[in-house]
């Protein structure tokens, strides 16, 4: 598994990469994993301000549906396209052409983990 260590992550097993006052959102290396093949992502919150571990999605794969949360407060600015049209870019570059929200974070991104801790719980 791989878990990049310049990211924070969350229990609910998604990253964040925060660069000045915006994060990119995405799901983990576990997660996608977890989750088998990725058949749809919906997200249907673009330009909606939402707090910290509300629903920003969903994520389908062939046996299960899973929501998908907000690691930090703020206002959803971009929502990957090309998810849309190529949802195993999650499976397979789940950090990279796999991201699937930038928010503009409004407050603090409390409680997230560092790689090390995001290891120590998904053992």
């Amino acid at each position: 598994m791989n878990f990049p260590s310049e990211l924070k992550y969350t229990k609910d097993h998604e990253w964040v990469r925060i660069e000045g006052d915006v994060a990119t959102i995405g799901i983990t290396d576990f997660a996608q994993s977890e989750l088998g093949d990725i058949v749809f992502v919906e997200i249907e919150t673009n330009g909606e301000t939402l707090g910290q571990h509300e629903v920003f999605g969903t994520v389908e794969a062939v046996k299960t549906v899973s929501d998908l949360f907000m690691p930090v407060a703020g206002t959803i600015i971009e929502v990957n396209s090309g998810i849309a049209d190529n949802p195993a870019a999650v499976n397979e570059d789940p950090y990279g052409a796999g991201w699937m929200i930038k928010v503009k974070i409004s407050g603090e991104a409390s409680d997230l983990l560092d790689a090390d801790a995001y290891k120590a719980l998904v053992g």
